[in-house]
């Protein structure tokens, strides 16, 4: 036996966790009150950016014009309405000067100008009506929001003949981090009651049921502290909030099924609480532990990248599973420790059978069994014979089995179908449309875009650094003025050895004209240094710092992962398997996402505005998330299977055991995981909404599809050589190896022949048998 599985080892891993646990729990809730004390506050400390890459040139220029030419970098716009008066009249023009002075005389507002002061035309609307003030905020984007909440409600509103509204990339982030934390709270008011509801139908047993949830809500207090200590650090995005609600729910449901479930099977057996807790340990324990593993390296492998948007989520997701397996790891056993038996207690489902059966007869007595078998040992009277828990599982993996070259075809075929879409995935930067169509600087941007011959703040800037004459500066413009895509050219603005040219590109300021614009400028030849910045820039610049990290993130999540599963099955075949198979499994969801989100359908439905792109950073975000989902529902399948296996030596019918004693959990999982996810996707911000809704069709996808039909169907066909593993890797995994059962006897070798023919295989199936009435028993998954 590998020193793993050693039961010294795991024996005071069991001691550990179980020897007080009163002062256990108590120690859990004065930490949980301590880290609700710790991460209060932690939403108005993060950031609504981070998509752009911090090391790029875009990023240094955009720094250097900030610091030389704050006027070139507005983040703030007033947009000034005349009513039915021109922007020129005199009392218009008499008002906007004054709110111009009044800006300026602000505190941490520099770079103020206004289409009043230089009658520059890209400041006026074409209808003659409107015209802006543009301004800049210094400080990061914290400092910046809470200079906006103080002055905002200073100008906004009437002023005598205009009418004033607030724009700008500052308005709109600080309005869509306002948005995310009021959808986020609302998110929770949701899927909490509704979990709640599912988990009792699940374990019939409201004490039962309320286990997961204080799970759950320990890991999310807990994760929200982390991030708050984060923030004093390193920046640390808004939308992370929404990866610790999701998943703090979802993977502490996962988990504390998993473990419930088993600990109500061993008392079914008749074991005392401190035994049942300690083969549940055992057994589930490991599984959960291996799972958090395989979800948190999925996680960290957003580290690779620069964006802290995408960062952000590794450290919250990292914390978050962590918490959510420490919790089922130490905090859960302490607390069935202390319920035992209670566990049990106000079973719903026991109501309603009992009620059910004095209906259908009066003398027939209460955990009967009638013609279905014995009565199980809990008096829940459901059989375990061949019509018991999970006989529609095991029927569905027979039939699937039988048929397997037909099943595995056509459910590839599908997924691939499904995803076809994502082939012409085009890639853009986050703007105001992410935000509702009344979210006010969303309709600022809307007028500057539609009704304004420029965009104010939306062109590119090209920087020049060094010494130059004039007639070099001359010289460079005619250059940029000439590229194919440039609508006008403004400049230079010379301060020092600093000089900067604006450029309008034609059409939209991300679209891919602008972004081979950006590849034109960098390439115009100057005798002195030159940089280009703008939002074409930066999404030239996050694009390429994606492509360049992308493989190592995909190689640490695929080489990390068949180690693990090699680790739990011994098998070569199997973790190659899982990959591919959980990669396929996203298909849908990146199918969907271009569907819906990129070419607008169901857009009327869902409430959002297509842009005709998806956001850069958000289909790797969606791929990390997603991917370590599966494998958290993958690992729970194989283990069982890889149990049995070792127990009966039967390929076959340890596929069949493993999808009959999982399937009803992991689908459960999978359907409580999907409302977390349908809340989060309710948000009025598309890029949430996107997340939300996409992660939840993925899970439903590998739980009601990839594991149900693609799973058993491919491991047929693979036979008894998925568990082949080369001598030396065989020693390997005897010696480091982890297994869910709490033994291992040596299974039959894959392929080879029995050695007493149908007197082995038969003894093979009554092991199995006998060991599948023990595990049976208590699954109410």
């Amino acid at each position: 036996m590998s020193e793993v599985n050693s039961p010294r080892r795991v024996g005071g891993w069991t001691r550990l966790v179980t020897a007080r646990p009163r002062f256990a729990l108590l120690a859990a809730l004065v930490i949980t009150a301590l880290a609700v004390f710790a991460g209060s506050g932690v939403a108005e400390r993060m950031g609504s950016g981070g998509w752009e890459a911090p090391d790029a040139e875009s990023a240094y220029t955009t720094e250097v014009l900030e610091h030389e030419f704050p006027a070139s970098q507005p983040n703030l716009l007033l947009l000034i309405n005349g009513g039915d008066a021109s922007v020129d009249d005199p009392a218009v023009a008499g008002e906007a000067a004054r709110l111009t002075e009044r800006l300026a005389g602000e505190e941490g507002i520099t770079g103020v100008g206004s289409y009043w002061q230089a009658k520059t035309p890209a400041l006026r609307s074409e209808d003659g009506h409107e015209a802006i003030i543009a301004a800049r905020i210094e400080g990061d984007e914290t400092a910046a929001g809470k200079i906006l909440d103080r002055i905002a409600p200073a100008f906004q509103g009437e002023h005598g003949p205009v009418e004033v509204s607030v724009g700008g990339p500052v308005a709109v982030r600080h309005e869509m981090q306002t948005i995310i934390e009021e959808d986020l709270l609302r998110a929770e008011l949701i899927a909490l009651p509704v979990t709640l509801v599912l988990l009792v139908m699940v374990f019939g047993s409201a004490i039962a049921a309320l286990l997961p949830l204080g799970v759950g809500i320990v890991a999310i207090i807990g994760t929200n502290a982390v991030l708050r200590g984060l923030t004093e650090f390193t920046d640390v995005s808004v939308f992370a909030q929404n990866l610790t609600t999701a998943l703090g729910l979802g993977l502490a449901i996962d988990y504390a099924l998993f473990i419930v479930r088993r600990f109500r099977e061993e008392l079914a057996t008749g074991s005392d609480p401190r035994t049942a807790v300690g083969a549940t340990l055992r057994t589930a324990g490991r599984t959960v532990l291996f799972s958090a593993l395989t979800v948190a390296v999925s996680l960290a492998a957003m580290l690779v990248f620069p964006q802290y948007f995408l960062r952000s989520f590794a450290y919250a997701g990292i914390a978050v599973v962590l918490l959510a397996a420490a919790a089922a790891l130490i905090l859960l056993p302490a607390a069935l420790m202390l319920l035992g038996p209670r566990v049990n207690s106000l079973d719903l489902r026991k109501l309603l059978r009992r009620r059910t059966r004095n209906t259908q007869s009066a003398d027939e007595p209460l955990g009967s069994a009638g013609s279905d078998g014995p009565v199980r040992s809990d008096g829940s009277g459901r059989s375990d014979g061949p019509d018991g828990p999970g006989k529609g599982w095991g029927r569905l993996a027979a039939l699937v089995m039988r048929r397997a070259p037909l099943f595995a075809g056509v459910t590839t075929a599908g997924l691939v179908l499904l995803g076809l879409p994502f082939l012409g995935v085009q890639f853009g930067t986050a703007d105001d449309r992410q935000l509702p169509e009344t979210a006010e600087s969303r309709v600022v941007q809307e007028h500057i875009r539609e009704g304004f011959p420029g965009s104010p703040g939306g062109g590119l800037e090209l920087l020049a650094t060094g010494q130059a004459t004039p007639d070099q500066y001359a010289a460079l413009r005619g250059d940029i003025a000439g590229l194919p895509g440039v609508l006008r050219v403004d400049g230079p603005v010379v301060s020092g050895t600093y000089a900067y040219f604006s450029v309008l590109p034609e059409g939209e300021m991300v679209g891919e004209e602008a972004q081979r614009l950006v590849e034109d400028l960098r390439a115009v030849p100057a005798p002195f240094d030159t940089s280009v910045s703008g939002a074409a820039a930066v999404l030239v610049d996050s694009k390429d710092a994606i492509a360049d990290r992308l493989p190592w993130a995909v190689g640490i999540i695929v080489v990390v992962t068949l180690l693990l599963v090699f680790l739990l099955t011994g098998s070569v075949l199997i973790p190659l398997q899982a990959v591919a198979l959980n990669a396929l499994s996203l298909t849908a969801m990146f199918g969907a996402v271009v569907w819906v989100f990129q070419d607008g359908n169901l857009s009327g439905l869902l409430s959002f505005t297509s842009t005709g792109d998806i956001e850069t950073t958000l289909p790797v975000l969606m791929f990390c998330v997603a991917f370590g989902l599966s494998m958290d529902y993958g690992v729970f399948l194989i283990s069982r299977i890889k149990e049995e296996y070792d127990r009966s030596g039967d390929h076959e019918h340890a596929v069949i055991f493993g999808l009959r004693h999982t399937g009803g959990l992991i689908t459960a999982a999978a359907v409580i995981l999907a409302v977390v996810m349908v809340a989060i996707g309710t948000s009025r911000v598309t890029n949430t909404k996107m997340l939300g809704l996409g992660i939840a069709l993925a899970v439903l996808m590998d739980a009601m599809v990839v594991r149900s039909l693609l799973v058993p169907s491919v491991m047929k066909l693979m036979g008894r050589a998925t568990w082949w593993a080369p001598a030396p890797l065989r020693a390997f995994h005897r010696r480091f190896g982890v297994s869910e059962g709490e033994s291992a006897p040596t299974p039959l070798s894959p392929g080879a022949p029995s050695a007493s023919g149908e007197v082995q295989e038969a003894e093979a199936r009554g092991i199995s048998e006998s060991m599948e009435k023990r595990d049976k028993i208590g699954s109410d998954a």
